[in-house]
């Protein structure tokens, strides 16, 4: 029998669009779309800090640094891309730190669905990919990291994460989209 599985597209917000690579959000959108095609449930993961920061410890070298305001609920930037939105019925979920599973019931979320697999797809490679890949794992997920349909702004860095950190992990795969889609019709 087939594991359940579950596509995250995480981080795909509107202040992070002007750092995506050429050529990078065509990719994210078509693993959205194979998703949504194959019935894979769609969970949207975004970073959203409270009102004054109070979840952003000072010493927190990445969200402490963050000026007052962003990433907040009245952040623009804060949304998700218009080309991934979330469609009716799909889950959205945020997280306070880097591990899409940070701050928030997304694991609450994929036990009561029984997902026992997840396809990860968004921004960046060496942050929320990275981080998220390695704690599914280590909950036991099995994991699928579209290498396509992440990116990082240091590209050396995204290839060497995707092609030799997360493939020493035996519990962790990684696929272009196209791989994945044709491994989504092969179960169907």
């Amino acid at each position: 029998m087939p594991r359940r599985t579950a596509l995250l597209l995480m981080d795909l917000q509107v202040a992070h669009a002007p750092h995506l690579p050429d050529g990078y959000l065509p990719r994210a959108v078509r693993a959205l779309h194979t998703a949504r095609a194959a019935g894979v449930p769609v969970i949207h993961v975004a970073l959203r800090l409270s009102e004054g920061h109070l979840d952003a410890h000072p010493r927190n070298k990445i969200f402490g640094a963050l000026p007052s305001g962003r990433y907040t609920a009245d952040d623009p930037g804060a949304a998700i891309l218009p080309e991934v939105a979330p469609a009716e019925g799909e889950t959205v979920v945020h997280k306070n730190r880097v591990s899409a599973f940070a701050g928030n019931n997304l694991r609450q979320i994929l036990d009561a669905q029984g997902i026992e697999h997840l396809a990860l797809a968004g921004v960046s490679t060496a942050g929320i990919v990275l981080s998220t890949a390695l704690q599914a794992a280590d909950l036991d997920y099995g994991v699928t990291v579209l290498s396509d349909a992440c990116a990082d702004t240091d590209p050396a860095l995204h290839d060497a994460i995707v092609g030799q950190v997360l493939t020493r992990r035996p519990d962790v795969a990684t696929s272009t989209v196209e791989e994945w889609a044709r491994s989504l019709e092969a179960v169907a």
